[in-house]
């Protein structure tokens, strides 16, 4: 199973706000000096940034990778990209061209970097968990509530049985009596939201598997979750608008296109029944006939 060897300098963003002061500096070292530190050693990166080789150590557990070694190769990867554009935040008074040019550009940024960040073992996980699924439950408040309605109408299309829920109430009255087979993906961009991080604690109570969707990193949401998905939130983050969840919302729905093109693709004859009996059945609405069925020999 292939594994992202990119991303190392995105996660490092993502996280660095959030770790201890030793492994913070260790992490800012690495940001200012990338390719002195992919040559560097544990040792080596403990004294560059006044800490210790265990402070380094500590920051690949934290960062969610395997060891230092990952982490040097995601930021090799990183090193031969093409340069890109910044995030860029709008201003006050910007022109029309200006804001499509930025908007189109932290959107794409976005994207990119949630790809980046992808392991591809836990996505496999995820969408193993999704196709023995016999009901998905798919929740979020707020923005992440527009994904969840997405998302199941996506795996509406594979005859899988799902609900989506904006409020607490409804959904923790829908998931009371969920079963071992059944799924609660929780989607929440800062995976602190508070109503998401509790309907994952009662599914997770009750014995379902649970996914999560959320910006990279541990946090109350993930930490009910048996399998975390993440996707990137360094683009959007210092934004005045972040109220808006324009860059985020864009990563959101491009993580649940990935699992649901990976499930249909999974099982591509059943999938095409569905799709052909959702086509015939549009097609009625739109006044054609009903196409009979084929006897079955």
């Amino acid at each position: 199973m292939k594994n992202s060897l990119k991303g190392g300098l995105v996660i490092l963003n993502e996280m660095k706000d959030k770790l201890p002061p030793s492994e913070r500096k260790i992490a800012e070292f690495i940001l200012d000096q990338p390719h002195e530190a992919i040559h560097c050693t544990a040792t080596q990166l403990g004294e560059l940034s006044s800490t210790s080789s265990a402070a380094v150590i500590r920051l690949c557990k934290s960062l969610g990778l395997k060891g230092l070694q990952e982490l040097k190769l995601r930021i090799s990867g990183d090193l031969q990209k093409k340069p890109e554009n910044r995030f860029r935040d709008i201003q006050p008074g910007e022109s029309s061209d200006s804001i499509v040019e930025k908007v189109t550009n932290n959107s794409l940024q976005a994207i990119k970097e949630t790809t980046e960040m992808v392991d591809y073992r836990t996505l496999e996980k995820a969408v193993d968990v999704l196709r023995k699924a016999d009901t998905i439950h798919f929740f979020g408040v707020g923005a992440s509530g527009i994904i969840a309605q997405d998302a199941q109408q996506k795996f509406l299309r594979m005859n899988k049985a799902t609900s989506a829920f904006t409020d607490m109430h409804n959904a923790a009255m829908n998931i009371a009596n969920v079963k071992e087979n059944d799924v609660v993906f929780g989607i929440s961009f800062s995976g602190e939201t508070y109503e998401t991080a509790k309907i994952m604690e009662i599914a997770k109570y009750k014995g379902a598997k649970t996914i999560s969707l959320t910006r990279y990193g541990q946090s109350p949401v993930t930490s009910h979750a048996d399998v975390s998905l993440y996707i990137s939130a360094s683009r959007e983050i210092p934004a005045p608008f972040r109220s808006g969840a324009t860059s985020s919302r864009l990563a959101q729905l491009h993580m649940i296109d990935i699992l649901f093109v990976n499930l249909v693709t999974d099982q591509w004859n059943e999938a095409s029944d569905y799709f052909n009996e959702i086509t015939d059945v549009m097609d009625v609405l739109k006044g054609k006939p009903l196409r009979q069925k084929k006897a079955q020999s």
